[in-house]
């Protein structure tokens, strides 16, 4: 045993007096390194997407938007709410949504209604996220009773679902996508319109005891599927549809109880009023799996397959 050759100070390890070499390292200590070392990048890694960006969870997050907007830390959430529950979310007037509402009469049956948007852009892929900047879905109120959830710019509103008599206020609302209302000055962002009876044509009848003859646009449809819901039952019994891609489907249901229908994928909606039924005519233009569920006693009614 010596030290090492040409060395003024005795080495550590031993070296081989034969040929002047140093011992190999041992195979255990290498791979205990290794194994560490992938350990603690493994440890990091996982540390990183449980707390996502900033070091903070997120519930949703879009690129190129920022940690705090991801978060929906947008605005100021107020204490007061629109009246049905949802806090005001406060923006400064300099850049915030803004809305505007018009009807014209439908050559049918009721109304075509247009939402007219600044600073906001409809998300409906979003919903349920973070409030992001001018970003979200609508509501829309008949005399204060909500109607639906708007996801575009246009809707129908049938004659048959707002009532005979008078003269009737139409409000339209913007929402974040956490389903906050966007708020300036401590007022919700909507526009209100007028509705008089008479503006529009109706092929519906308004009373609930009256029968329920098959509407016009109905007997246009390519397929018509009727559905009635009672005491929380669907009838028939909830199956699949087939449907050929382009084809127009109504969907006839009769709910015992006020609600609201949706066709997810296609983001249609129509107010359910209690003992009436309600018809929506939809064009199969994408073609999937689409379910129509009510949105208050969730209920599947049907799944559409388009083909």
């Amino acid at each position: 045993m010596t030290g090492h050759p040409g060395g003024d100070r005795p080495e550590r390890r031993m070296w081989c007096d034969v040929c002047g070499t140093p011992p190999r390292r041992s195979r255990w200590s290498s791979r205990t390194g290794r194994a560490t070392a992938l350990l603690a990048l493994a440890l990091l890694l996982a540390g990183g997407a449980a707390t996502g960006c900033g070091g903070r969870a997120t519930t949703h997050h879009k690129p190129g938007t920022t940690h705090e907007q991801a978060s929906g830390k947008v605005g100021t959430l107020l204490t007061a709410d629109d009246g049905a529950g949802h806090r005001l979310r406060e923006v400064p007037a300099e850049g915030a949504p803004e809305v505007r509402l018009a009807a014209r009469p439908d050559s049918e049956d009721g109304w075509n209604l247009q939402l007219t948007v600044v600073n906001f852009t409809f998300t409906p892929d979003s919903t349920g996220g973070a409030a992001l900047p001018g970003a979200g879905h609508a509501h829309l109120e008949l005399d204060g009773r909500k109607l639906a959830r708007l996801y575009g710019p246009w809707f129908h509103l049938p004659a048959a679902q707002v009532p005979a008599g008078g003269t009737h206020t139409l409000t339209v609302r913007l929402y974040a996508d956490d389903h906050t209302a966007w708020a300036v000055a401590g007022k919700p962002v909507e526009a209100t319109l007028e509705l008089a009876e008479g503006s529009a044509q109706s092929t519906h009848a308004h009373s609930p005891a009256a029968p329920s003859p098959t509407p016009p646009e109905a007997a246009q449809a390519d397929r018509t599927v009727t559905i009635t819901v009672r005491d929380g039952k669907v009838s028939p019994a909830p199956g699949r549809v087939e449907v050929t891609r382009g084809e127009r489907v109504a969907l006839r249901v009769t709910s015992d109880r006020a609600d609201t229908l949706h066709v997810h994928g296609i983001d249609k909606e129509l107010a359910l009023p209690a003992g009436q039924e309600a018809t929506l005519i939809l064009t199969a233009d994408r073609t999937g799996l689409f379910e129509v569920e009510t949105h208050e006693s969730n209920l599947v009614l049907t799944q559409l397959v388009v083909r």
